[in-house]
């Protein structure tokens, strides 16, 4: 993992022990700690944000990816193994616990003014809707007209959740807001922009 000075356009530093094939990275300013997702062994790494040394490794049933922080409640939420996002205090890097999940999560995204999560479950062509607070799925999408969910983009000012698919290849919006489990709006389409 290297370190970018943005100011600079320059490396300052690298990240070259205690990571197992790095996916997913989170910074929190709050108490500036470094917080690390890795596939390979399905760990989280936290490093100190000024020495980048590694204070404390969070061991989760593998293939640990996607990170996301919340500042309103300040916790880290990493996707992992064959179903789960965890659920990781920040200051004191305690596991609080698990939102679990009927497959692999791919990309997910909380709501910053609520308490909803949003997550792609390709394994279940599905994405679930999930309560931050209580860390319970609250609903289910099934999804069919395309497959392999992956990334995601949350709009949460105009109640619109960006879904992009592999299989066909196309993005599609949901409306968030009003109890809608179909899709509303075909952005793109392979070939056509």
């Amino acid at each position: 993992v290297d370190i970018i000075d943005l100011s600079e356009g320059k490396r300052i530093s690298s990240i070259t022990t205690g990571l197992n094939e790095p996916q997913g990275i989170a910074f929190v300013p709050e108490v500036n700690r470094l917080f690390i997702a890795n596939r390979a062994d399905g760990s989280v790494n936290i490093f100190d944000g000024k020495t980048f040394t590694l204070l404390q490794t969070i061991k989760l049933n593998g293939d640990a990816d996607n990170i996301r922080y919340d500042s309103n409640n300040g916790l880290v939420y990493v996707g992992f193994g064959n179903g789960g996002l965890a659920v990781i205090n920040a200051s004191s890097g305690e596991k609080l616990g698990n939102i679990q999940l009927l497959g692999h999560p791919e990309s997910f995204q909380l709501e910053k003014f609520g308490n909803k999560v949003f997550v792609n479950v390709p394994d279940d062509d599905s994405i679930i809707v999930a309560d931050k607070k209580n860390l319970k799925v609250t609903s289910k999408w099934t999804l069919k007209s395309a497959t392999e969910n992956f990334p995601m983009a949350l709009d949460e000012g105009n109640h619109r959740l960006f879904v992009g698919f592999r299989n066909p290849a196309k993005v599609i919006v949901h409306e968030i807001d009003r109890n809608r489990k179909d899709m509303v709006l075909y952005l793109f389409r392979e070939g056509v922009g």
